[in-house]
């Protein structure tokens, strides 16, 4: 994929832009974009015990989880704050975990320490394995060029497939990832497997215009739009929690949150009139009622929208749901933007 403007993005070394981080941004939207996904990490769970055990450290459904299929989950502390979050695949002998690399360490840690008398084994792939990402409304269609088949994938379906003789896992991404796919591979294959993707029509991005549609999407970060003082019902993030499951660590407050029937903040977006202020809390007589998390200035029709994400407190947005941020017209939109 060539070298492009390299720099730091989620804690590790990888290519900002090949181009123009926004016209790499319309190739996302509308043709079919390659990139890596160095800052993700997989986690291989073995041992007997791994399903029941893992059911009880997360938030969502591990026991029930099809073969092959996948769920996103939290990690709570005791108070029900998340610790992080990653996407769990039953992949039959073994349970698949994949996150952001900057939290592998932290996860491992918080996961082992419930390791008692469990039969279980947790196992960083490392850099040994490596992932490429392919997004887009034609990703379908140029991964068929290049030999891959991913009609009929469900969203968080992980697969194993060949290409020219060479073992990848690919994965379909969320339902808040429309039309994007990873293919795991080991990194001594990815070059060419790369290279195949560009030769079938697929164009190589940046991390600078992977920020810009992830904000688009309103999907959260971890480490920035979500932190460990955050609640999940606060996240919106509603397709990590499962409320039939029974005790897992943080459970009574998730329970409690949902009984009562809302939270007082909501993450959410925000659409400004001029440029976004910086990332922040905002306050009126001594209380916060807004937190900025993210912010992105985008192309669009008119030449750019200032977008952010973050935190409202429910009360405080007013009917027609225009916020003054210190001097800057906030509208609080819904999510996607």
């Amino acid at each position: 994929m060539g070298t492009g403007n390299t720099g730091e993005y989620l804690g590790v070394e990888t290519t900002l832009s090949f181009s123009d981080p926004k016209q790499e941004l319309e190739i996302l939207q509308s043709g079919c974009a390659v990139f890596q996904v160095n800052w993700r990490a997989l986690i291989n769970v073995s041992g007997k015990d791994r399903v029941r055990w893992l059911h009880n450290m997360v938030t969502n459904n591990v026991r029930d989880l099809q073969l092959n299929r996948g769920a996103h989950n939290f990690v709570l502390n005791a108070q029900g704050r998340i610790l992080g979050d990653l996407d769990i695949f039953n992949r039959g002998e073994s349970l698949l975990l994949e996150t952001d690399r900057k939290q592998v360490e932290t996860l491992l840690a918080t996961l082992r320490r419930f390791i008692i008398m469990d039969k279980v084994e947790l196992a960083e792939l490392g850099t040994g394995i490596t992932g490429i990402g392919i997004a887009g409304p034609k990703a379908e269609r140029v991964l068929a060029s290049a030999g891959i088949n991913v009609s009929g994938m469900q969203p968080l379906e992980i697969q194993d497939q060949r290409i020219d003789e060479n073992a990848i896992q690919i994965i379909r991404g969320a339902e808040n990832k429309p039309n994007w796919f990873e293919i795991w591979t080991d990194a001594a294959n990815a070059p060419a497997i790369a290279k195949k993707l560009t030769n079938s029509g697929a164009l190589p991005v940046g991390a600078e215009a992977l920020e810009m549609w992830r904000i688009l999407r309103g999907i959260p970060q971890y480490g920035k739009d979500i932190r460990d003082r955050d609640l999940p019902q606060e996240t919106g993030q509603m397709q990590a929690l499962n409320f039939n499951k029974g005790c897992y660590i943080g459970q009574e407050i998730v329970e409690r949150i949902r009984s009562r029937g809302q939270v007082h903040r909501k993450f959410t977006g925000f659409e400004f009139a001029a440029t976004a202020p910086s990332p922040g809390k905002f306050e009126a007589e001594g209380r916060s009622f807004a937190e900025l998390t993210s912010v992105a200035s985008v192309p669009d029709s008119a030449g750019k929208r200032e977008i952010g994400l973050g935190y409202v407190r429910v009360e405080s947005v007013p009917e027609g749901g225009v916020l003054n941020l210190n001097g800057t017209e906030a509208r609080v939109v819904d999510l996607p933007f």
